[in-house]
């Protein structure tokens, strides 16, 4: 009914803009039910009683999860599959990029997409292959202790579960404690010493021709680090249908490598390099390497094969990319590299690309790792929930401060263009008034202590007509253009800021729409309001990652 409301008022404003002098012959009918014309301007009045009764009969028949998403905006959107590789962090390697960003956004991307009916796998592509390796396995072998690996490896390998440390303002995974150690000093030695650097190609190669010991010791090393990462990921609220890696194409990229000599593309740089001519006159001004000169692989031989390889089991429709803006460049030639080798499903692969977070530190000092984060969020929120006159007694206030702490870190990071820098501010993304996700998990707890986030009895649209609840019915009806828009440039900001605005209606309604001390009839009207502004906030509460409260 909602879609059929909106395509009809649609349609009556489309003929009162373009062809105003007809204004007289446009006729009355059930939803605009006055018209008039002064000095050329066309007004008209919409039936609030048939907008609050067809808004808000969802929210009494169990549709609430449906509320917007089956409007025809969505029918010029991309459907079928759509595969979602976000987070994607190395494994044993000290220095990467953006993971937590990439981690929530690609939470929201894919559970958008999921929303508005496409088949999504979500992927975590781990950087568990590349020199790194070599450097990491080479300094373990000299500074190691196989022993004490084998015995207790957590205790051996982490000071704490898995960390992201942030170094040069954005996040980055790390094997702490000796693993760090180990990987630090042998840094150290490799810059002087050209021994040491070939001991880190050697071990690659190892890995890459399949030598027992190099992939044992890898092995352990993904392990333990998939291991703790799925804690994390746990706390974010957010899961994973797959975790792959480079290490699963590294034969496939030398099939790539073997391709693309056979088409041409391959040539052989002055260092001995494989590389691929970019450049549309052949200047070679935008050369992609794809090939060390000791023949071993690189990460843009093993992202080809990777995508072929997904193309093939998958069948998808679309391919989104998510991770810093420091990669526009490397994504740009890989899917040049892939349309060059014949794949025109690479014209349905994204990146979605965003910026760098800064000021990000605890009390306790500079260097901050997640769970340090996490952890000081919800201790935060536990002190300013116990300060609160309006807290309300908890079952479990740790888990309830966890779920608002993660919800205001999600919101101060969402609020803007995803390609922007911010400056991350902690007293800002705890205040429970102004926009934050302090009040939006606020808002939905308020509106649950109602009783009202349950299926509603029938009520009467007419005893709706206040300006106030027009104002809530107009902007819910807006919500599906919300997540066509989101849809379109994959930036929640819309989705935050559409949340916040009506957080910000319902804080007024409140004041002006009291249910308690009304006569039935008009309680009941108000409180299907209610609910269907809570269903709505709550689906795009989730739809952002968040997990909504019900008592705060």
């Amino acid at each position: 009914a909602v879609p059929v409301l909106k395509k009809q008022l649609s349609l009556f404003v489309s003929l009162t803009v373009g062809n105003s002098h007809f204004i007289f012959q446009l006729k009355q009918d059930n939803v605009v039910e006055d018209i008039s014309a002064t000095r050329g301007i066309i007004n008209f009045k919409v039936n609030r009683k048939l907008l609050a009764q067809k808004l808000l009969e969802p929210f009494g028949n169990g549709e609430d999860d449906k509320f917007g998403l089956n409007s025809e905006l969505f029918n010029t959107l991309t459907t079928g599959t759509t595969l979602v590789e976000y987070s994607s962090p190395n494994i044993a390697k000290k220095f990467h990029a953006g993971h937590l960003r990439s981690t929530i956004i690609g939470n929201f991307i894919a559970n958008l997409k999921q929303s508005l009916g496409n088949d999504v796998i979500r992927m975590n592509y781990l950087g568990d292959w590349g020199m790194q390796f070599g450097l990491l396995g080479a300094g373990f072998g000299q500074f190691g202790s196989p022993e004490k690996l084998k015995q207790n490896p957590l205790q051996h390998l982490f000071e704490v579960n898995v960390v992201f440390v942030l170094y040069s303002n954005v996040f980055f995974p790390v094997f702490f404690s000796f693993a760090l150690q180990v990987y630090v000093r042998v840094n150290k030695e490799a810059e002087n010493n050209e021994d040491m650097k070939q001991a880190a190609r050697d071990f690659f190669r190892q890995l890459e021709q399949h030598e027992s010991h190099a992939v044992s010791l890898w092995q352990q090393f993904r392990d333990i680090t998939v291991k703790e990462y799925r804690h994390i990921y746990e706390r974010l609220g957010v899961h994973f249908d797959v975790y792959s890696g480079e290490s699963f194409h590294q034969d496939q990229a030398q099939e790539v490598v073997q391709q693309l000599q056979s088409r041409g593309l391959l040539k052989t740089s002055e260092k001995g390099t494989g590389v691929v001519d970019l450049s549309p006159n052949r200047d070679v001004t935008n050369v992609c390497t794809v090939l060390r000169s000791d023949g071993t692989t690189l990460y843009i031989t093993r992202d080809i094969a990777a995508a072929i390889n997904r193309k093939e089991k998958y069948s998808f429709d679309e391919m989104i990319y998510v991770t810093d803006k420091s990669q526009e460049n490397h994504f740009s030639q890989l899917f040049q590299i892939l349309l060059a080798m014949g794949h025109s499903w690479a014209d349905g692969c994204r990146h979605v690309s965003f910026g760098l977070v800064q000021g990000m530190k605890t009390r306790t000092g500079e260097v901050v790792f997640l769970e340090d984060v996490l952890d000081e969020a919800r201790a935060r929120m536990l002190n300013n929930m116990s300060k609160s006159k309006t807290t309300k007694e908890l079952e479990n206030p740790e888990d309830t401060a966890e779920k608002v702490g993660i919800s205001a870190l999600i919101i101060q990071d969402f609020k803007g263009p995803l390609q922007s820098d911010y400056k991350f501010d902690w007293d800002q993304m705890l205040q429970a008034q102004g926009d934050t996700g302090v009040f939006l998990q606020y808002t939905h707890a308020r509106l649950c202590r109602q009783d009202i986030c349950v299926e509603a009895v029938a009520f009467d649209p007419s005893l709706l007509s206040e300006q106030t609840c027009t104002a809530i019915l107009q902007h819910l009806l807006r919500y599906d253009e919300v997540l066509y828009q989101s849809a379109q440039d994959l930036q929640p900001k819309h989705l935050v800021n559409f949340l916040l605005k009506l957080c910000h209606l319902i804080a007024s309604a409140h004041r002006d729409l009291p249910v308690k001390g009304s006569p039935e009839a008009v309680a009941q009207a108000r409180l299907r309001l209610f609910s269907g502004a809570c269903s709505v906030l709550a689906n795009g509460m989730r739809i952002l990652g968040i997990t909504p409260v019900n008592k705060m």
